[in-house]
């Protein structure tokens, strides 16, 4: 009996570009790979927050989520993928580090939205401070603070 094998050629697209914002300003969003958290202690959280405030650019608002953050950021002598860049290349090596792993600690490509309008932006603003809310962590943003305890 003969085996057959085919082979079938794929046409491997490149990725789309990143969608410029006329404004500067960007929702950028991280997650952990497979979901995973990426911060494991207040220490993590805080590293993090003080490598993000190292980057050259405007911080309108964060949510440090235990597997994902969300920023709201505007460029300044920086791109928005040279931001992300900045925060990632030191943060991932510190947590690896720290607990004594090696690889990926972050999930694809980060995503980001350009922000073109105040209505927008107020919405953006709006949506990364509820997140927790939806999450289920908080009862109401107020009681989500800036350096969560990990769970």
């Amino acid at each position: 009996m003969q085996r057959f094998c085919i082979i079938f050629k794929f046409s491997i697209m490149p990725r789309k570009p990143r969608e410029s914002s006329g404004t500067g300003i960007y929702h950028v969003m991280l997650r952990g790979i497979n979901r995973q958290d990426i911060f494991d202690d207040t220490e993590d959280y805080w590293t993090f927050i003080k490598m993000m405030s190292a980057v050259p650019c405007y911080i309108y608002a964060y949510c440090l989520m235990p597997n994902h953050v969300h920023l709201l950021i505007a460029e300044k002598s920086l791109k928005v993928g040279e931001v992300v860049k900045s925060i990632a290349s030191c943060y991932v090596p510190y947590y690896n580090k720290k607990y004594g792993r090696i690889g990926h600690l972050l999930q694809d490509r980060f995503k980001s939205e350009p922000c073109n309008d105040s209505g927008y932006f107020l919405t953006l603003f709006r949506y990364i401070h509820q997140n927790p809310v939806k999450a289920g962590l908080v009862k109401t943003a107020k009681d989500y603070s800036r350096i969560p305890t990990p769970h």
